[in-house]
This record gives C-alpha cells, structure tokens and sequence, in this order.
C-alpha cells in the first residue's frame, strides 16, 4: 500500500528462539533451529503482520530467519525474499558457546569485549565494522526498492543492533549497552528516508 510519502518504514524482527539462544550461546554462521517457543514467536509475528500495514517481507538467508518469516507470508499472501547482507555476524572461536566459557579460557580478552565489542571483537570474528557496513547497506537496498511502503525485516540480534547504531549515529563500540538485545520475535520499527533514519518504536513485543 503505497503512500504519498517516500519514506519507507522497516519492521526489523529478530528470528525466533533457536537451541543455542535458549542456552545463551552465540550463533552467527552456524544454522540453527527454532525451539518450541521460536516457532510459536514466528506465529505470533505472523498474526502480529496480518493485523498491521505490510507490503512486502525480507529475510536474511538463515534457515531461522526464513523459518521465522513464514508465518507472516502465509497470513500476507507473500512471498519473502532473502537478502545475503542481513546473515548473523560471525562470531569467531566463540560461535556454538557462550560468553561465561569464553570468560573462564580468555579472561583478559573477555573483559576487553565487554568494555567494546567493536575495537576488541572475539579471535576470528568477523569485524563488526565490515558486518555494520554490510547490513547498513542491505536495509538500505531494501528501503530504496520499497519507497512509501511498510517492509517486515526478519534478520538477527547483533547484526540489525550495528546497522541501526549505524543509522541512528550511535558509536558502534557502545552497541551492546545502548541496545542490550532484541527479543526474539519482537518488532523495532525504523523509518528510512532520504539517507536519515528515525526510531519509531524499539523491541515491541508481538505477544504469543
């Protein structure tokens, strides 16, 4: 449903819970199903699309951003395209743990994460600088093929943080502490305009 307007608004959802996260484990690269409670959040997200102004569906190319979006699709009569700019980050020696066990092998390297994730990323990892660049980039690409429409967004937790720090001006290195985390399954909405960036509504929940 297009507008007068140019602007686009994107509806940035982060995939359902998967295995790992219910753990607390980091997966960036790594192809991971959904729980139980990830598949009900993609339902969620997809009554939550049938209720609201959709006009298209974008995802990343991991299975659990796909598997989150199909919901949706099938209550919009959509079909998602898939964007390879918006896959996870990779998350180096790390992917598969969690932050404690990488705090127990590298205490030193762990506290220099946790002061700025972006000048002291995990060993291996991709540069968060490099992954903000590249997902900045695709929501972009996105926003410019959807001028005056709503588009739901369904990519991942640490990716879509750098890009919208990125949008918004905020120091990349601060991204952990400004946005602690989207929830799985919830909706940040983020208008794109002319090159500018507003925040609409941050990590609202779709309920379940």
């Amino acid at each position: 449903m297009s507008t007068t307007s140019r602007s686009t608004t994107l509806l940035l959802a982060r995939h359902g819970q998967t295995v790992w996260h219910a753990e607390n484990r980091y997966a960036g690269v790594s192809d991971v199903d959904l729980t139980e409670e990830g598949r009900a959040q993609a339902e969620a997200l997809g009554r939550w699309a049938a209720a609201h102004p959709v006009d298209a569906v974008w995802t990343s190319t991991m299975s659990r951003a796909v598997a989150t979006a199909e919901p949706a699709c099938h209550a919009l009569g959509l079909a998602a395209r898939r964007e390879p700019g918006l896959r996870e980050c990779d998350f180096g020696v790390v992917e598969g743990r969690t932050l404690a066990e990488f705090e127990a092998e590298n205490p030193v390297r762990a506290k220099a994460f946790r002061a700025d994730p972006v000048s002291y990323p995990f060993p291996e990892a991709e540069d968060p600088r490099a992954a903000a660049a590249r997902g900045t980039r695709a929501l972009r690409r996105i926003a410019e093929t959807h001028p005056g429409e709503r588009v739901l967004v369904v990519a991942h937790n640490t990716l879509l943080r750098l890009a919208l720090c990125t949008a918004l001006s905020i120091p990349l290195g601060e991204y952990r502490r400004v946005l602690p985390s989207l929830r799985n399954g919830a909706v940040t909405e983020l208008r794109l305009e002319d090159g500018s960036a507003a925040l609409l509504s941050f990590n609202v929940p779709c309920g379940i």
